[in-house]
């Protein structure tokens, strides 16, 4: 015999997530998590920038799940991991590029017209 799973016909996912964030909220339930730990030590993930060239594709995507799911993972382990957003690398090649381009330098900017 073929188990079936039951069909929710008016599941509310985005109500289901309201009640769950909130008693997240009152518990204070992601704050514990990260405090929480086994005394591991801290488990530190360093995660290189997006790529500043291209559309953003499924690819993306995966490779965020993917990081999310060893940073989940560690702390289910014990260990303490932070999650903190990464960092802009691209800014400086990207106004470089575009001195490059104009022919200017930084020093030039707000100094010289440019239309």
């Amino acid at each position: 015999m073929v188990k079936r799973f039951p069909e929710y016909k008016g599941l509310d996912l985005s109500k289901v997530n309201k009640v769950i964030l909130k008693v997240w909220d009152e518990n204070r339930t992601f704050e514990k998590s990260i405090r929480q730990r086994d005394a591991k030590g801290e488990f530190v993930f360093y995660e290189g920038p997006p790529s500043a060239n291209g559309i953003p594709g499924i690819h993306h995507v995966m490779a965020r799940a993917i990081k999310d799911a060893i940073c989940r993972y560690k702390t289910q382990c014990g260990y303490e991991v932070k999650r903190k957003a990464g960092w802009d690398t691209h800014g400086l090649p990207v106004e470089l590029g575009v001195e490059k381009a104009l022919g200017i330098t930084k020093e030039d900017i707000g100094t010289k017209n440019f239309s």
